[in-house]
């Protein structure tokens, strides 16, 4: 279960968004560049976003160019999902690549600031703060195998191969 605040975005953030251009020079020091995650979005995102919590965006989250960091920032900064109405395909990619969930549904009902309660497994959003409820198609079980180790990377590292259906 995963639990924390919603920081509630627009449509159409892109990865320049996500990891301003003029910042690129700082892709080898991700820690760095993450204080600065969404910051031509919200000035104030990296300061105040909290570990577990969530990005909740509207339609065409992570469009642009394939930055790879773009995503890896995101979670590096504390954000537990990203929680969209649609999602540029290549950033989903990356973005289950380094762990991070990414949850398709209508995000209309949830407001900057609300508590929300997440279950991959289940594949419901609860807001807290309304008591209302979201559904999202569930992560199919391969996909949260590699979530649960943190990406795909170490997944590959864990099992030596793409495992569909690991000897735990």
């Amino acid at each position: 279960m995963l639990k924390g605040k919603a920081f509630k975005f627009g449509d159409n953030i892109s990865t320049d968004h996500i990891v301003p251009g003029r910042l690129l020079h700082l892709r080898s020091n991700l820690p760095e560049l993450a204080k600065h995650v969404l910051e031509d979005a919200d000035p104030t995102f990296a300061q105040r976003v909290k570990k577990g919590d969530f990005v909740v965006s509207g339609k065409n989250f992570g469009l642009g160019s394939s930055r790879e960091h773009a995503p890896l920032v995101i979670k590096m900064a504390g954000v537990s999902a990203i929680i969209a109405r649609s999602v540029a395909r290549i950033f989903f990619r990356n973005a289950i690549n380094v762990g991070l969930p990414v949850l398709i549904c209508n995000t209309e009902s949830i407001n900057d600031g609300d508590e929300l309660e997440v279950d991959l497994g289940s594949g419901k959003i609860k807001n807290l703060r309304n008591g209302t409820e979201l559904s999202f198609s569930p992560i199919p079980e391969i996909m949260l195998r590699i979530l649960n180790e943190g990406g795909l990377i170490p997944y590959i590292k864990k099992y030596k191969d793409f495992v569909v259906n690991p000897e735990y």
